[in-house]
């Protein structure tokens, strides 16, 4: 089988032939939500967001209210069951799912922003800039985010969920700055980076068209990764009663659900599905992850495979990266004894 270098046809995108760029070109930009993970994540999140918009207005019950059904089972009248209370747990959720989603997104985009600006100025700039600003990144690398949140929330009388998700934020950006500064340092000394320098572009522009694409796959992480902690700072503060246990999220479903041994009653329907619902949302969010890390890492996207054609026209694939190495086997190589004579 002959193979023409010309005929080589990579799968990565934005490798390919140059010669071909528009309908290609069409095609990466849609490449993301192609793929699968992404896809199912996205879903999930949006409908996450649209209960959270939405969910107080088509909850069938006052979540608040009390009703003469008293642990009762899921049924076409309580779809998720009712509390010790008679409580819909179903409206619960849908209330709830606002609490969870605001204090979620808040934070990873306060974090997220915090971390751009001082990690990639940081890097970018190096001299006294860069060590302060990664003093300051220390400083903050040390803080432990749930403890201080459970101080805040005790002085204060009601603790909203803005004041919890800026207290995530402001404590959970030092992580991110410290793994932007690192990647920046190693791209500012690069080819385009020196020519864009050497033209007279301004710095802004230098770090906004020339880098930070470059950081995408870094930020988007770094967010994902930063909306799952503040969920879950949000749900463990309810649910050991930290936070306020009169206004609904996941946490104060399962916190009323532990206090009255709802496992020990049978009542299973009273924390499943605030169970499930922590979950799906965890799920949907690290599906997000990797479809960005697969969107933008050619090996992660082709599996190490690249996809060529050959002299007679037909398409082989080729898995590219490792070289196999036949390990020889002992029978066919006799062992010699390389032990030499001494003569006294």
């Amino acid at each position: 089988m002959t193979i023409s270098p010309s005929s080589i046809e990579q799968v990565i995108p934005g490798q390919g032939a140059m010669a071909q760029p528009s309908a290609r070109a069409r095609r990466r930009r849609f490449r993301f939500v192609a793929n699968p993970k992404a896809a199912t994540g996205l879903v999930v999140l949006g409908v996450y967001a649209l209960l959270a918009v939405i969910g107080p207005w088509i909850a069938p019950y006052d979540p608040d209210a009390r009703g003469a059904d008293v642990l009762q089972a899921p049924s076409a009248r309580h779809w998720f069951g009712t509390t010790h209370l008679g409580q819909d747990i179903f409206s619960q959720i849908l209330v709830g799912a606002r609490s969870v989603m605001v204090v979620g997104l808040i934070a990873g985009v306060l974090a997220t922003i915090l971390s751009i600006l001082i990690g990639v100025t940081a890097g970018y700039l190096g001299g006294a800039a860069d060590e302060g600003l990664s003093a300051v990144s220390n400083v903050f690398l040390v803080i432990p985010a749930l403890p201080l949140i459970i101080i805040v929330t005790s002085l204060v009388d009601r603790a909203s969920d803005l004041l919890v998700a800026l207290i995530i934020g402001l404590t959970s950006w030092a992580w991110g700055a410290r793994v932007l500064r690192a990647q920046t340092l190693s791209l500012r000394r690069r080819d385009y980076v020196e020519a864009a320098r050497a033209t007279g572009e301004r710095t802004w522009r230098i770090i906004g068209f020339e880098i930070l694409p470059n950081l995408t796959a870094i930020i988007a992480s770094g967010f994902v990764g930063t909306v799952i902690f503040a969920v879950m700072s949000e749900i463990t503060l309810a649910f050991i009663g930290i936070s306020s246990v009169s206004s609904w999220n996941w946490g104060t479903i399962l916190f009323w659900a532990q206090g009255q041994q709802a496992l020990a009653q049978g009542a299973w329907w009273w924390f499943v599905p605030a169970g499930l619902a922590i979950a799906l949302l965890g799920t949907a969010l690290a599906l997000i992850n990797f479809g960005i890390d697969e969107f933008v890492s050619p090996r992660l996207r082709t599996g190490g495979r690249t996809r060529i054609r050959t002299a007679d026209g037909r398409t082989v694939r080729m898995r590219v990266g490792f070289t196999p190495v036949l390990a020889p086997t002992t029978a066919a190589v006799p062992m010699q004894d390389t032990r030499k004579d001494v003569t006294p």
